[in-house]
């Protein structure tokens, strides 16, 4: 391993019950006077929505609500935002909600000036120094879920519809300048939200913990975020209004996307394609997969994972660990396998193509091959560990 990298973190992060009070200040030094709040249809019409414009306008900050986005958006979407946030004479974002309203927040932020279709700039290599940075809009990201932790990162997850594969547009401006983690804005979720998106924290905890590259920093933020997981997201499902349990469980969220910038691996890599084609929720999806890649990657892993079962209470070996994470799937209402998810082994070979190719499998401690990527696919929908 070589003992060299390129290491990132977050930005200004306003953490605490309440610090939503602190919205119209903090657009202000993101510097922005007309904001576009993109969120996602079924917040738009929540109170929260509404406060959060009403406090923006009581500030003299001219803002319009921008929600045409489906749950795991598409290129449309974005080029719908950036026509409103152009025509509107907006200049910067407000990205708001879970993590498909922040993806496609920051997008839209980043497309406003750019003048090459949306793919150019995927996560590919440098293709991000294709962008005109003067034309990247500021952002200020309020996150009203505990899992992606897109509210400190510098990429969103879009869905090209001409070949049904989940893209990574990237630019380091694509970083908000502000972000406010209120875990009040989280108590109203449902359970079966909050174990999605409480596991999609811990799958990114345990990619970048399991990732390849050197990063022992990464390493660190993630085996403390998977206590945090371990030890709040049973309360926060069965417990919606636990403050407490709620914010550990944000700041879990931030903690993973700060230490993925490590490495993600075969749980994403499986689980994009699955959202692409099946439209499944992302956070579940990887919750699923998530005991059968361990499994597969049990040779390379074996050790830190017993380091880590140690860390988190648990007997220090691998075993205690996967048995720990199957007890986690089963207390907070996680399906076993992919049936519960909707999903059939009908395209098994299609995803089994498309998840080598994602940005995502690079990272994985164990080559990630179309005959691994199947049989760990054949695996959740059996079942079979």
């Amino acid at each position: 391993m070589q003992l060299r990298g390129n290491w990132n973190y977050p930005t200004s992060i306003r953490f605490g019950a309440g610090r939503i009070a602190e919205l119209p200040e903090a657009v202000r030094a993101a510097g922005i006077a007309r904001p576009l709040l993109v969120t996602d249809p079924r917040l738009a019409a929540m109170p929260m929505v509404k406060s959060a414009v009403a406090s923006l306008e009581a500030a003299g900050l001219a803002c319009a609500v921008f929600s045409e986005l489906r749950p795991n958006p598409v290129a449309s979407n974005v080029e719908a935002g950036v026509k409103a946030l152009r025509e509107g004479g907006h200049d910067g974002v407000v990205a708001f909600g879970g993590g498909s309203a922040l993806d496609v927040g920051k997008v839209v932020a980043f497309m406003a000036g750019q003048n090459r279709p949306i793919w150019d700039f995927e996560d590919v290599g440098d293709w991000w120094r294709r962008a005109a940075p003067s034309g990247i809009a500021p952002i200020v990201a309020v996150p009203t879920t505990a899992g992606t932790g897109s509210e400190v990162g510098r990429a969103g997850v879009i869905t090209d519809e001409a070949t049904h594969t989940k893209k990574i547009i990237f630019h380091p401006l694509m970083m908000p300048k502000v972000v406010i983690c209120d875990p009040e804005l989280t108590t109203g979720m449902p359970a079966a939200i909050t174990a999605g998106t409480g596991m999609d924290a811990f799958a990114h905890c345990l990619e970048a913990y399991c990732g390849t590259s050197y990063h022992p920093l990464a390493d660190g933020i993630a085996v403390e975020g998977m206590r945090l997981v371990k030890e709040n997201l049973a309360r926060a499902v069965e417990d919606g209004a636990d403050l407490e349990a709620r914010a550990h469980m944000m700041a879990a969220a931030a903690m993973g996307a700060t230490a993925f910038q490590k490495a993600l691996g075969a749980i994403h890599a499986l689980s994009h394609p699955v959202g692409a084609l099946y439209d499944t929720h992302h956070g579940l999806t990887n919750a699923v997969f998530m005991p059968y890649v361990l499994a597969f990657n049990r040779p390379a892993i074996e050790d830190p994972i017993a380091r880590l079962a140690g860390y988190l209470g648990l007997a220090p070996h691998f075993d205690a660990f996967l048995d720990f994470v199957l007890e986690l799937r089963r207390r907070t209402g996680v399906p076993h396998t992919l049936d519960g998810l909707g999903v059939d082994d009908d395209k098994a070979e299609t995803i089994a193509a498309m998840a080598p190719d994602d940005p995502t499998a690079g990272g994985n401690p164990v080559p990630l091959t179309r005959t691994a990527a199947l049989r760990i696919f054949s695996d959740a929908i059996e079942g079979r560990l």
